[in-house]
């Protein structure tokens, strides 16, 4: 405790005076207070370990508690700079020592072994265990290519696209390294790996990304850098990489892409092709993702002086020789084998991996149902002209498992069921009706179907109009029922308003419309406007893209009474010894609530109401239960149809068929210069091969629904054959004319009606939506009020 005289010694009595700021040198013991104080040197400095004894708590309590509080901190201070110091180091050390041990250990590979292992053949199998085809190289790779033996384009190529440093750097660039981990760390992904890595991690088969991985990855490059020349690490690499279209190593790629036996007449185009596909060799059957790997090394290479500015400007792109016919397969069934390799990529066992090992992939395709859609296609569309294009696939509702695809007739061009967007068109409105259910509205609610109509947005010429020809029985009290039989476009615009637009989109989200969809490199939002906002209401009668694929992944969810199944291609992948490395697990959710009873309701509902639908020529064999809606988009600035739809199912299989063309603004005809609406060539397609595909199965019945909302029953029809005048009205693809057509009479007890029964395409195009009303359209009675 301090006195009057300044603070004490420890043996007691007051202390001599102090100036300000001067240390409490009485408070030492008498052994340093006799020693004369020596200059202020780093060596003697108060705060030095050997001072520490002396400022231990029993001489704090001789200090004022100012002081005791100062040497407190310095002692806190001391230990905090300390724990610091030997933190840095160990941060500064513990890599370097990490990175020894592991320069000790790892093996670098051998590049007669790593090229050994890709000849391993895979083969590819039907759902029944056929055989489809068999992925192997024609060429073994076992004879290396040597350094001298690669012509300069190749190199210049692939150290542009994959390291323009490779010739310089000691085997990993720290920079993409220290991005990687960053990315890692935000649960991002990243690539950054120069040549020896990419030949590490392929050699290795570790392709997590995980920090540990890439540590060990550049470890093994560095090590493979100080132990072999820079030429023959990347005669390793070239002689080893895969390339796509079943090419491991240059050699072979040279000659699946562009039938090139001698590698030195490989051109650097050709070369910028072949080096752009390394980074996902897996997207070598999709056409922009080629042209735009291909000019982004082109690109590459100029900046980097390995070719000239007007070689790049001259140079068209190098379109590679169609792929040679494997075991059979060719066709549209080529489309099939793609799907099937770029399923395989998304669950890690692609070509390149499942090469090294040999295998088996049992796929979902069923022989007997793809026979019948490829039968379906060309008996349809034999004889019409080549500028139209169609696709069509057929997938299990009940499993998500894929049966049927058709993606173009040569299987070496653009798949048109995922590789292109197209406006739905009608066939889109059971969304609309969804979005009614989900709010308690049914088939039996009524609504105002007069035409035209103006809505926010839709005003005068701009109203929105049904097609000429189509009217309800009632057109100011439509119900939903008649409205979706009829194609009533007014009815479905006024419920998407009523509802919301967005929630017709949700609708059709949760039934199996992706969000967002990436084709080549561009990815894609869906049913939205620009920026995200929300759609208008064009969406109720299917004015926003979606891939024809999908239609008939959102119509599956219906048959399978309101249960959405991720779709899928692969069921099962064994290995060389027949154990399986991967099976199927089924991705599956209640789609329309998350309470699997009020999903099926909806679904139910909505089946009910399309089963009245596919009738007359489009009607499936037998009386079979079968439900669906066709679609068409208008051509922009007329009346007449750009594109065609028929999409439809049955409790057990669900398909789409789509018709369009890919030359510009062009109007659909047929052979015979008529236009095409969706039940026509779309809808005999469909018919043709859901009948074919279900022949000699169980005829099962859907289920009757339990209502919702104001319900409605289907009114049966009595019909009679339309009288004619001329020959060109039995032709069921002729346009229509200005003569009456004939009428169909249905008597109730209460009223007698006559309707126009005109089935597409004799009914006049709309302005948009779908054009045609019903073969069978519904007539009598008056429209049950809402």
């Amino acid at each position: 405790m301090a006195g009057p005289g300044g603070p004490r010694r420890p043996g007691g009595g007051p202390g001599p005076e102090r100036r300000p700021g001067e240390e409490p040198t009485d408070l030492l013991p008498p052994v340093y207070q006799s020693t004369p104080r020596e200059p202020e040197l780093l060596t003697h400095r108060e705060d030095e370990v050997e001072l520490e004894p002396f400022y231990d708590d029993e001489y704090d309590e001789e200090l004022t508690e100012e002081e005791a509080r100062a040497v407190r901190r310095k002692k806190i201070w001391r230990r905090v700079r300390r724990t610091t110091y030997v933190a840095f180091g160990l941060m500064l050390v513990a890599p370097v020592v990490a990175f020894a041990i592991a320069y000790q250990v790892v093996e670098v590979p051998n590049p007669e072994v790593e090229a050994a292992k890709q000849d391993k053949a895979i083969t590819i199998l039907y759902s029944d265990g056929s055989p489809m085809t068999k992925i192997a190289q024609a060429e073994g790779n076992r004879t290396l290519v040597k350094y001298e033996d690669l012509p300069q384009s190749i190199k210049d190529a692939v150290m542009a696209a994959e390291d323009p440093t490779f010739m310089t750097n000691v085997g990993f660039d720290l920079t993409a390294i220290a991005r990687a981990g960053w990315y890692q760390l935000k649960g991002e992904q990243s690539g950054g790996s120069g040549l020896t890595q990419q030949y590490v991690k392929a050699a290795t088969e570790q392709d997590g990304m995980t920090l540990s991985r890439k540590f060990t990855e550049a470890v093994t490059a560095y090590k493979m850098s100080q132990q072999q020349d820079k030429k023959d690490i990347l005669t390793a690499y070239l002689n080893t990489v895969y390339f796509g279209k079943g090419a491991s190593g240059i050699k072979t790629a040279a000659k699946a892409y562009f039938g090139h036996d001698d590698l030195k007449n490989l051109t650097h185009s050709q070369a910028a092709l072949l080096a752009g596909m390394i980074q996902n060799p897996g997207r070598d059957w999709q056409p922009a993702y080629l042209l735009e790997r291909w000019n982004y090394v082109m690109d590459q290479m100029v900046e980097h002086k390995m070719i000239e500015p007007a070689y790049r400007a001259s140079e068209p792109f190098p379109e590679p020789v169609p792929d040679a016919e494997q075991a059979g397969l060719a066709g549209p069934r080529l489309h099939i084998l793609q799907q099937v390799k770029q399923e395989m990529s998304e669950l890690q066992w692609g070509v390149d991996r499942l090469k090294k090992i040999g295998g088996t992939v049992h796929t979902t395709i069923d022989p007997p149902m793809q026979a019948a859609a490829e039968a379906a296609v060309d008996d349809v569309m034999k004889g019409q002209d080549p500028i139209l294009k169609t696709s069509m696939s057929a997938i299990d509702p009940n499993t998500g498992a894929v049966k049927a695809y058709w993606g173009s007739a040569t299987g070496d061009g653009l798949d048109y069921q995922t590789g292109v967007l197209q406006e739905p068109g009608s066939s889109f409105k059971p969304f609309d009706f969804v979005a009614a259910l989900k709010q308690g509205e049914g088939a039996g609610e009524a609504y105002d179907g007069s035409s035209p109509r103006e809505f926010p947005g839709r005003m005068g010429n701009n109203a929105v109009r049904n097609s000429p020809g189509v009217a309800c029985n009632t057109p100011k009290r439509c119900s939903v029922r008649e409205a979706m039989v009829k194609s009533v476009n007014t009815v479905f615009f006024d419920m998407a308003l009523k509802f919301g637009t967005n929630k017709v989109a949700e609708a059709a989200f949760a039934a199996g419309i992706p969000k967002e969809v990436t084709i080549g490199d561009k990815t894609t939002q869906l049913l939205v406007d620009e920026g995200g906002a929300q759609p208008n209401g064009n969406i109720s009668i299917g004015g926003y893209l979606v891939r024809p694929f999908d239609i008939t992944s959102a119509y599956a969810t219906f048959a399978a009474r309101g249960v959405y199944h991720k779709p899928f291609f692969v069921s099962k992948i064994t290995n060389a010894e027949n154990v399986a490395i991967y099976h199927h697990i089924d991705e599956t959710r209640p789609a329309f609530d998350d309470d699997p009873t009020k999903s099926q309701d909806i679904a139910d509902n909505v089946t009910d109401v399309l089963k009245g639908i596919p009738k007359g020529a489009i009607a499936c064999a037998g009386g079979r239960d079968c439900a669906g809606k066709t679609g068409t988009h208008e051509l922009q600035g007329t009346s007449r149809n750009a594109k065609a739809w028929m999409a439809g199912y049955t409790p057990t299989l669900a398909a789409s068929v789509w018709i369009g063309t890919d030359a510009g603004n062009i109007a659909l005809v047929n052979a015979a210069g008529k236009d095409i609406y969706g039940s026509g060539l779309p809808g005999e397609i469909w018919k043709k091969f859901m009948d074919g595909a279900l022949n000699g199965t169980a005829m099962e019945k859907f289920p009757k629904p339990k209502p919702i909302g104001q319900f409605e029953e289907p009114k049966p029809l009595t019909t009679t054959p339309p009288t004619t005048t001329s020959e060109k009205t039995k032709e069921s693809d002729k346009k229509p004319t200005t003569t009456e057509p004939a009428t169909t009479t249905r008597t109730t007890p209460t009223t007698t009606r006559s309707t126009n029964p005109c089935r597409p395409p004799l009914c006049a195009p709309t302005t948009t939506g779908e054009p045609e009303p019903s073969s069978d359209p519904i007539v009598g009675g008056t429209a049950p009020t809402g």
